[in-house]
């Protein structure tokens, strides 16, 4: 048989299905017809769940129109003022105004006339032709699409900030859309997520939740480690709109910015330099062979400028460092060999180190390598 994989994390999914139900409506918007129903039948409907990740999901077929978003919600009066609050909310707490946002799936712009409110450019994203059109007839400017790969990009990208509601549970594979839209963002855009609360229909026993226009049943957990998992830090995720949905703001992540440590390695690498140049050549030493100092040592180059490397280990000792092929040696070296200062590099050791050689070897001077620099003692 063959295994069935994870919608979102590639793993296995448990053999069993976790629930069963028979003879289930095939979607949520087919409702036949006075002739359809003579041939119409239910179909089966089987929940299985993640042995990796946890996610809940169907391993069915989705239903003809998932790349489109068909609301009734407009209808609500209570969802139009919900959205209106938290839209604004929204785009107060993130400083999004003048900037330019997606809606993913926007339908026929129900959404999109509550959002422009904020003083912000408001573009969408539908697949449904005949939504799109009825957006576009209202002023909306709506790209008629799906992101179906991370390769795509939109026509009006890079945007600063995006929404998508209550969408994600119906799509097939949701890593390719979610990426998708990460490509088409700028650096730390702002994002906005929900979808139906899981969590929630496992508390109320809610069984009449589950349909087959949605694939997967997010727990605040599985939500969370999905955008997570596809490039956003989660900012917040929290249960909204009578608790049927989590809602969740994201970042898109950004590369880590390393080049401070560029800058630390330079000016480290001038400080030893300067304390070694103070004693004649050949007369420096280093304590400790831990894999910082080892990376020291190499990166700010002091092959051929220290003596020896001082080391209690005498696993280490009689061997050299890599790298610079400085030779490792015992303490007692410091007595049959002397030199005039140390430079000691043992991390959270190196307080204990520098005590015993203020009492074992008075006349040699001591520098420290702190997280803040060189200190001299």
């Amino acid at each position: 048989m063959k295994k069935k994989i994870c919608r979102v994390c590639g793993k296995k999914l448990f053999d069993e299905a976790i629930l069963q139900f028979i003879n289930m409506p095939k979607s949520a918007q087919f409702l036949p017809s006075a002739i359809e129903i003579l041939t119409e039948i239910g179909v089966d409907v089987d929940i299985f769940q993640c042995s990796n990740c946890a996610l809940v999901q169907l391993m069915s077929e989705p239903v003809p129109y998932y790349r489109e978003v068909i609301r009734a919600t407009a209808l609500s009066e209570e969802m139009t003022d919900f959205r209106r609050g938290q839209f604004k909310q929204w785009i107060d707490d993130y400083f999004l105004q003048g900037n330019k946002l997606i809606e993913i799936g926007c339908g026929s712009g129900e959404f999109l006339n509550i959002m422009q409110e904020n003083e912000v450019s408001v573009y969408g994203l539908e697949y449904g032709e005949e939504s799109v059109r009825k957006a576009i007839n209202q002023g909306f400017r709506v790209e008629n699409s799906f992101l179906a790969n991370d390769t795509q990009l939109l026509k009006e990208a890079p945007f600063d900030a995006f929404y998508m509601l209550n969408f994600l549970e119906h799509l097939p594979d949701p890593n390719l859309t979610l990426k998708g839209i990460h490509n088409n963002l700028v650096d730390g855009a702002i994002g906005l997520v929900e979808v139906p609360n899981f969590d929630m229909i496992i508390r109320n026993n809610l069984f009449a939740e589950f349909i087959s226009d949605h694939l997967l049943y997010f727990t605040q957990e599985t939500f969370i480690s999905t955008l997570s998992s596809n490039g956003f830090e989660v900012l917040s995720c929290n249960e909204v709109w009578h608790d049927y949905s989590l809602s969740a703001v994201v970042k898109k992540r950004e590369k880590t910015d390393l080049s401070s440590f560029i800058h630390t390695q330079k000016v480290l690498e001038s400080e030893v330099n300067q304390y070694i140049n103070r004693f004649c050549g050949g007369s420096v030493a280093i304590w400790g062979a831990g894999h910082q100092a080892l990376a020291v040592m190499s990166l700010i180059e002091l092959k051929g400028k220290i003596k020896y490397v001082v080391d209690s280990a005498k696993f280490k000792q009689d061997k050299f460092t890599p790298a610079t092929h400085i030779p490792i040696v015992s303490p007692s070296m410091l007595n049959d060999d002397p030199v005039k200062a140390i430079i000691v590099m043992a991390a959270s050791y190196s307080d204990e180190v520098v005590k015993i050689i203020q009492a074992d070897y008075r006349d040699i001077d001591i520098a420290v390598l702190r997280e803040s620099g060189l200190e001299i003692i």
